[in-house]
């Protein structure tokens, strides 16, 4: 294979051959300066077979970043077919084939037509081949070939990160590592130095380092502080070349904070603290605080306060603040300036968390002097105990003095005190103090069933400033005396049979007493003195505080005895001694074989008088068809009464009923007649309402009898009056139409009906006196033309 290097330049040539040597080294059977070319290939690692190739070409290599004004000239494809007469044609595909690379057809040379960056792409693969041009057929086989890009220094390196952070323990040794820095260059780590970095500190000195090969920054001086500085700020470079002059370069900052350990036990800024103090302030109270400083940080800086040793080691206590990392002292016990005014604490403050490589520095710890005065109050009084507890007996005199409470003033003055009872605390006003020695005595009756216990509260009040005030509770217990007398527990229902036996057993009774004896309640049953031997009923004590009712005779009889009472005595063992009689109703009654109630009524007596039980059923189911008779009739004539007579459109009470017919006139006797108006009687018989039956019959009222002549005008008017003050009318709207058109008209009758003369001999000239209502009559019939129309 033949390559063809057309390079003008001594200098350009020297560089291809070069990197064609090296090449070489590495494929030596990538370039081969003989015709043909013979290739290997292993099948199954059995078998190698030659194989004959008839191109003549080399492996190319470009620089990139090329900035000459020509394109750039690769090389040229040539094959042993070409006999230079035009007849083969050249043919390149691949990687940037026609745009990055072109070829000259004819001749087969390659040319860049673009500026290359390796960093891009650092070689490409491209095929070849060659075509007859009268046939179209390839002359040779399709073959690859490569074109590498040479690297030149284009790049600088470049930092990971823009900025970074770290930190250190403070107080570190020389030469601890805090962090480590990289960067790359994009450039061919392989070709030359351009990719080698060398990192170096532009700021930061004296106090970090940076390995030049690794990137890591150290510590450069010992037990650097962080109380004296904290923050600090490096600038680490990193360059090319091997760090040679030429390279290119790049920086980066680093930021890196102290942290803290704890090398500083606290401090109190002052030796002694003062406070003062209330004699009466309350256990718990805050006096003061105290603070230790620490330059430390977080958990470092923690403390916790105690108190050493003084004289008020056991009056206060001293409590430790997390928040504010301060000494609260409290008061632990109560206080009081007549025994001690002033009292010296020793507190000190000594760091939680420790660290053991600085214990060589001291004792992380401090010690302060607090000093407490006691100011002297004016103090309320003081009661001897805490509460009073006093035991009276229920029978106690009025005005009796029961127990006594007793207070001082604690004050170096002693001021007189006087007592009184909380009203709110005893509203019945049941008992009283003597004001000057607190003796408590009763005022009213006690009594322990009512009430057993009194809660009252005293108060004692300085007489010189009566703001100074206690108050303590008295407990009265009122102690139980036997004054009530036992009496039944409840009340008793108690039955005898009629065939019962001597000796059987009807009730047991129990009692009950308002006492509490403190041995317990005892109570005897006795028949009372007037009948110490009752013939009917024994009374048997059980001695366990019941007594039981026994029957003394054969049967009892409800005909002659249905109802006994029993007296009992009942008393007591408790001095003194209580007693009441208690009177027990016992009842005859009817019983079954086994003993069991039947009866105790009137009922019982009748069926023993003879009456059969079917006897009394018929008596009852007669009895009850009875009710039901009586209870239907009821209700249908309830209906009844509430039902309309008139159930029609005739209804008086929602229609009007309108009669047209003219009649004949008042002369007019034959159609209707006015007697019916005229008679007062014919109304009398029937003044009620006909359309609803009435819900109550009212008395009727009789009218003056009425002449048969008498006017009808009048007797209207006068009907109208009745109905207005009938009690019985309808209790709704109603009408009613009179049609009376009074007594005579001056006109006489205008009707035909009763004309004894034809109308041609009748004159009607007198209709045209009459108005000028009656002037269409007067022309119909008055007059000649009248009559011709």
């Amino acid at each position: 294979m033949r390559t063809y290097h057309c390079i003008p330049l001594f200098i350009w040539t020297y560089m291809f051959h070069t990197v064609d040597t090296i090449l070489l080294q590495e494929k030596p059977n990538s370039y081969l300066s003989s015709k043909k070319i013979v290739g290997l290939t292993k099948d199954d690692g059995k078998m190698l077979r030659r194989t004959k190739r008839g191109w003549m070409w080399n492996q190319f290599f470009l620089l990139e970043e090329y900035t000459g004004t020509d394109t750039q000239y690769v090389g040229k494809l040539h094959t042993d077919q070409d006999k230079g007469d035009g007849n083969l044609k050249y043919i390149l595909t691949g990687d940037g084939a026609g745009s990055l690379f072109v070829i000259d057809e004819n001749t087969g040379d390659i040319h860049a037509a673009k500026k290359l960056d390796r960093e891009e792409k650092s070689l490409y693969i491209l095929r070849a081949k060659a075509i007859d041009r009268k046939t179209g057929r390839q002359v040779e086989p399709e073959s690859e070939f490569i074109i590498k890009i040479h690297d030149i220094n284009d790049n600088e390196p470049k930092f990971t990160k823009d900025l970074y952070t770290a930190s250190v323990p403070e107080m570190s040794g020389v030469g601890t590592s805090v962090i480590q820095v990289t960067a790359t260059d994009a450039d061919d780590a392989n070709y030359g130095n351009s990719a080698k970095v060398v990192y170096s500190i532009l700021q930061g000195q004296p106090y970090f380092s940076v390995d030049p090969e690794s990137g890591i920054i150290k510590t450069a001086l010992p037990d650097m502080s962080r109380e004296n500085r904290e923050q600090y700020q490096v600038v680490i470079q990193a360059k090319d070349m091997g760090g040679q002059m030429g390279g290119l370069s790049g920086t980066t900052t680093v930021n890196i904070t102290l942290t803290d350990v704890n090398n500083n036990p606290p401090r109190f800024p002052q030796s002694t603290y003062q406070f003062n103090s209330p004699e009466s302030v309350p256990l718990g109270t805050h006096l003061g605080r105290i603070k230790a400083n620490d330059p430390d940080v977080g958990e470092n800086a923690e403390m916790e306060y105690s108190i050493a040793e003084g004289d008020g080691a056991d009056m206060f206590d001293v409590i430790t603040d997390k928040d504010t990392q301060e000494g609260i002292i409290t008061v632990k016990q109560n206080l009081d300036f007549e025994n001690q005014m002033l009292y010296t604490l020793r507190v000190d403050a000594s760091n939680t968390h420790p660290d053991p490589r600085f214990l060589h520095l001291g004792p992380f710890k401090d010690t302060a002097v607090v000093k407490i005065s006691v100011e002297d109050i004016d103090e309320p009084p003081v009661f001897t105990k805490v509460s009073y507890l006093i035991e009276v007996d229920e029978d106690v005199k009025e005005g009796s003095i029961i127990g006594q409470v007793t207070a001082y003033d604690p004050d170096a003055r002693n001021n007189l005190i006087k007592y009184s009872v909380d009203r709110h605390t005893d509203m019945d006003r049941i008992f009283g103090i003597h004001s000057e020695n607190g003796s408590i005595f009763t005022l009213k009756a006690l009594d322990r069933e009512s009430s057993p216990w009194h809660n009252i509260t005293v108060t004692a009040t300085e007489i010189n400033n009566p703001k100074q005030s206690s108050h303590i509770p008295v407990f009265i217990r009122i102690l139980d005396i036997n004054d009530h007398a036992p009496e039944f527990a409840m009340y008793y229902e108690t039955f005898v049979c009629e065939n019962a036996k001597p000796g059987q057993l009807i009730q047991t009774v129990s009692v009950m007493d308002k006492d509490d004896p403190p041995r317990g309640h005892k109570f005897f049953f006795e028949p009372v003195p007037e009948f110490t031997l009752n013939p009917n009923f024994t009374i048997v004590d059980n001695k366990d505080n019941t007594a039981g009712i026994m029957t003394r005779k054969d049967g009892y009889s409800r005909n002659k005895m249905s109802t006994y009472l029993l007296p009992i005595l009942i008393f007591d063992n408790d001095y003194p001694i209580q007693s009441s009689t208690g009177t027990l109703t016992i009842r005859v009654c009817a019983c079954d074989n086994q003993g069991n109630m039947q009866s105790c009524t009137a009922e019982a007596l009748i069926l023993s008088a003879g009456l059969s039980t079917g006897a009394l059923v018929a008596i009852l189911l007669c009895v009850l068809i009875l009710l039901i008779l009586v209870v239907l009739f009821a209700a249908l004539k309830r209906q009844r009464k509430k039902e309309p007579l008139i159930i029609s459109k005739d209804d008086v009470r929602d229609n009007i009923v309108t009669y047209n017919d003219e009649g004949g006139g008042e002369e007019d006797t034959q159609a209707f007649d006015i007697g019916t108006l005229r008679n007062p009687e014919a109304r009398e018989d029937s003044k009620l309402r006909r359309d609803v039956m009435p819900e109550t019959i009212f008395q009727i009222r009789r009218t003056v009898p009425l002449w048969e002549n008498i006017d009808v005008q009048d007797f209207i008017h006068r009907r109208l009056k009745e109905n207005d003050a009938d009690p019985s009318a309808p209790p709704y709207d109603s009408l009613a139409t009179y049609a009376y058109e009074g007594n005579d008209s001056i006109a006489d009758s205008l009707s035909s009906l009763e004309s004894l003369t034809a109308d041609c001999n009748q004159d009607y000239d007198y209709l045209s006196d009459w108005g000028p209502r009656f002037k269409k009559l007067a022309d119909m019939y008055g007059g000649d033309d009248s009559d011709r129309d």
